[in-house]
């Protein structure tokens, strides 16, 4: 038993948004400073995973952009696959990836890195180590025994992000000087992105996030209320703690090596529900997909609107998807309106 009625795959909306996604990865590859054709494109791709030695365009699009566009994918998904997973566990459509403090936490880390000096290298594991000490401190507050209350742990995470974003502010008034590179963490980049950063995330990602995947259908009967799950033999509290163990992991990760990136987490959950329907068995990889087609169009734009210089992919993404989020809300809000008259 699945807790949701099965929405079905939708084969058709499922194939056309993979479409967009590889159509968004090859522009996305291919334009920028030197436009390179799609052909040629292709033809890096293959030389670069060959093993081949490369020239010219090559070398720009197998170092340079393919692995950008690869953390950014990566990434994308990573945030809006956490993002399903933390609306079904706390059955909360405003729900994001973000709820337990991961973000506040990984600037924290960027910050006490940037200020004390350290090498460049050494900040992604300093902000990954204060997002994953955020979401430890988070739910040690809102454990009640052996459970973790749902309304707890929401506002154990606001507790604690507001304690780490103020430890942060405080620490950037004391050295004005490298306000500016933290800032570029916090409001996302994917400029620095490598084969490095890809094979660093990937494991994280694979892991958190192929747990999540292998839970939808657990995710599917807790829609139905704790005391339904736990009469249908589910034992609720382990799995949200696994739930948000797993996708706190992935999600730490992803930003410790991209940055705070908004709203993909939170919009992309919203409009896969709205077209594939609310079991998450589709719902949860279908987000994946969509959320890293998403950042990869972002970050596209983010290259190439103000060229020569770059915006912050995270300036895109709320930019987008604000005013999205907003409009989905009043289209809920209608249908809401419409169904009560």
């Amino acid at each position: 038993m699945s807790g949701v009625k099965p929405s079905g795959f939708r084969p058709g909306r499922t194939v056309l948004l993979l479409a967009l996604v590889l159509l968004s990865v090859l522009l996305a590859v291919g334009l920028g400073g030197v436009n390179i054709s799609p052909a040629e494109t292709l033809q890096a791709v293959w030389r670069g995973v060959s093993g081949a030695s490369l020239s010219g365009n090559e070398i720009i699009v197998w170092q340079l952009r393919f692995p950008r566009v690869a953390l950014g994918l990566l990434v994308g998904a990573s945030l809006a696959l956490c993002g399903g997973a933390y609306q079904g566990v706390f059955r909360n459509p405003l729900a994001d990836p973000y709820l337990m403090g991961v973000a506040s936490g990984a600037g924290l880390g960027a910050t006490l890195a940037v200020v004390a000096g350290w090498n460049t290298a050494l900040v992604p594991p300093a902000s990954l180590v204060g997002a994953l000490l955020s979401v430890s401190l988070s739910l040690a507050l809102a454990r009640t025994g052996r459970s973790l209350p749902p309304v707890r742990l929401i506002l154990s995470g606001v507790v604690v992000g507001s304690i780490m974003t103020a430890l942060s502010t405080y620490l950037l008034l004391l050295t004005e000087d490298r306000v500016r590179q933290v800032f570029s963490f916090t409001l996302g980049n994917l400029a620095f992105g490598g084969w490095r950063q890809v094979l660093t995330v990937l494991p994280y990602a694979a892991l958190g996030g192929g747990t999540l995947l292998l839970l939808a259908r657990a995710l599917n009967m807790l829609q139905l209320g704790d005391l339904t799950a736990r009469s249908l033999g589910l034992p609720v509290e382990r799995l949200r703690l696994l739930i948000i163990v797993a996708a706190s992991l992935v999600t730490a990760a992803a930003v410790s090596y991209a940055g705070i990136i908004g709203f993909v987490g939170l919009v992309t959950p919203h409009l896969v529900r709205r077209l594939w329907g609310p079991d998450y068995r589709v719902l949860l990889p279908v987000s994946a997909l969509a959320g890293g087609g998403l950042l990869v169009l972002s970050d596209l734009l983010a290259r190439t609107l103000t060229r020569p210089t770059e915006l912050p992919v995270g300036v895109v993404t709320t930019l987008l998807g604000g005013p999205f989020f907003l409009y989905l809300l009043r289209r809920s809000g209608d249908k809401t309106a419409g169904d009560e008259g």
